[in-house]
C-alpha cells in the first residue's frame, strides 16, 4: 500500500491517481469518496472521471486546465475527505442457475479447489461481495470477498463469446458478464437478470459502492424470469 497518493501523467491529456497496489476496501472507499467530489466540484476543464479499484483516472482538456492545477485540486479534496459522505450501500440479490450448460467450468473449479459442484454453489452463494469498479464491459462488476476456497485461475485460451448473464470466477475476483463478449473466466453459472440495457435510464443497475448476493434458482425458475 502507497503511504501518499501517486499521480502519474497519462497520456497527453489524462492525470492518474494511484491510491495503492493491492484490491482493498479501504483504498477502494477513499476511490470512490474523491471521485465523488471531483464530480461534484464540476472543475472546468475535467471530462471524464473514471474510478477503479484502487486509482482514479481523469481525463482533461489541456487547454482549460493544467496537469499542474488539476493535481493541487485533488490534493485539496484529499484533506476534506471526512466531509465526503458516501451513498449509503444497497444490496442486490442475483439469482444465479448454476452449473450444466449455464455453468460449463463449474466442475473445473470444483476439482481445483476440492470441493464438490455443491460445496461450490453453497461457497459462492453465502458470499457478500462489494462491487469494486465497472468496466471491461457497459455494466461489468468487479467483485471483491470471493472466498479463497473457490480461487480459480482463468482460461488458458478465452471464450470468443461468454453468454450475457453468465457468472464467472477469475483468480480471486468473482463477476457477470452483462452482455455477449468475449472472456476468459471460468463459468460457474448464469442469472437472467439483465445488468445493461441502454434504454433505460441509468442503463446500469449496479454501481461500486454496492454490495451483491448471488441466490441460487432451478433452471425453471432462470427460464421464466428471463420470459419476464
Amino acid at each position: 500500500m502507497y503511504k501518499e497518493a501517486r499521480y502519474l501523467i497519462a497520456g497527453d491529456k489524462g492525470l492518474l491517481v494511484e491510491y495503492g497496489d493491492k484490491i482493498d476496501p479501504e483504498i477502494n472507499a477513499k476511490v470512490r469518496a474523491i471521485s465523488l467530489s471531483i464530480e461534484k466540484a464540476d472543475i472546468d476543464g475535467v471530462e471524464e472521471v473514471i474510478p477503479t479499484y484502487r486509482s482514479i483516472l481523469i481525463t482533461y482538456n489541456p487547454t482549460k486546465i493544467s496537469f499542474k492545477d488539476l493535481k493541487e485540486n485533488i490534493k485539496n479534496m484529499e484533506k476534506n475527505l471526512s466531509k465526503i459522505e458516501l451513498p449509503a450501500p444497497r444490496t442486490i440479490e442475483i439469482p444465479v442457475v448454476y452449473g450444466g450448460e449455464y455453468g460449463p467450468d463449474i466442475e473445473f473449479v470444483a476439482k481445483h479447489n476440492g470441493l464438490t459442484v455443491e460445496e461450490v454453489i453453497d461457497i459462492h452463494s453465502k458470499g457478500k461481495y462489494l462491487i469494486y469498479m465497472i468496466g471491461f464491459t457497459p455494466g461489468f462488476p468487479f467483485l471483491g470477498g470471493l472466498s479463497e476456497k473457490l480461487f480459480t485461475p482463468r482460461l488458458e485460451t478465452p471464450r470468443v463469446k461468454v453468454p450475457a448473464g453468465s457468472v464467472g470466477i477469475a483468480n480471486n475476483q468473482t463477476g457477470i458478464y452483462p452482455i455477449d463478449s468475449p472472456g476468459g473466466w471460468r463459468i460457474i453459472g448464469r442469472t437472467p437478470i439483465k445488468l445493461y440495457d441502454p434504454s433505460k435510464d441509468p442503463p446500469v443497475i449496479l454501481s461500486p459502492g454496492d454490495f451483491i448476493r448471488f441466490v441460487p434458482i432451478d433452471e425453471e425458475e432462470y427460464k421464466k424470469m428471463l420470459k419476464n
